[in-house]
């Protein structure tokens, strides 16, 4: 049966209290009271080891003394992402560090957005280290995974969803704009920017302004902005 490691105090609390995925077993080297507590909510059985086991399974992670082994991660459908009342949705295009991952993540659930839409391929999952960046975000916030972008944005703009692409070049502020009701926010990396295929299946673009001498943010910083102007 697979399953994979996630670790640090946040991460093994939210997989504990989400439910979305099987936590098998929790290692535990500083006995943390809030752990011991979901666990035992949850049924899940707590083991006492030596910090240098958990430093062993965490494999190099800031694990605050905390692992668990847990199911593989459970990416959800792009139709369930939609189903979600006015759908508030972030598509990612070559975003490769779990970390940026993580870190949008992280926003998205600040924001209570409805997902995240990501490739297959050539993009970073739904790993450890992603789960780590997102402060166990990752196991609120359905992640559907996609073949082809193009093709996911059409089935947004089926289901009434205005595609926005954030780039520097874009005629609009996001100020501009009224984004309210159903909204998906297109980013791409902080290297290539948004593949032009994407970037054509986008319904108009959006820019935020830059006061400052760095010309970009980076990409949770730029989801951040963008999600939370949608809410107000």
């Amino acid at each position: 049966m697979k399953q994979e490691i996630i670790y640090g105090l946040r991460p093994v609390v939210e997989a504990l209290r989400s439910k979305r995925r099987e936590v098998r077993e929790v290692l535990d080297s500083v006995g943390d009271k809030e752990i011991s507590s979901e666990a035992a909510a949850r049924g899940v059985p707590v083991k006492r080891v030596p910090r240098n086991r958990v430093e062993e399974l965490a494999r190099g992670g800031v694990h605050q003394g905390v692992v668990a082994r847990v199911g593989l991660y459970p990416y959800s459908g792009l139709e369930e992402i939609l189903a979600a009342p006015d759908p508030l949705v972030v598509v990612l295009d070559g975003v490769t560090d779990p970390r940026n991952l993580g870190a949008v993540l992280r926003v998205a659930d600040g924001a209570g957005a409805s997902g995240i839409v990501v490739p297959k391929d050539r993009a970073a999952g739904v790993t450890p280290a992603a789960v780590k960046a997102s402060a166990g975000a990752s196991e609120h916030v359905p992640v559907a995974r996609e073949t082809n972008l193009r093709r996911a944005l059409e089935k947004m703009k089926e289901a009434g969803v205005w595609a926005y692409a954030a780039e520097g070049g874009a005629a609009s502020a996001y100020t501009d704009l009224d984004l309210s009701g159903p909204v998906a926010f297109v980013l791409g990396s902080e290297g290539r920017g948004l593949r032009r295929l994407v970037r054509e299946g986008c319904d108009g673009a959006v820019f935020i302004p830059m006061r400052g001498a760095v010309s970009s943010l980076n990409v949770s910083v730029a989801a951040a902005v963008l999600l939370f102007e949608a809410r107000r």
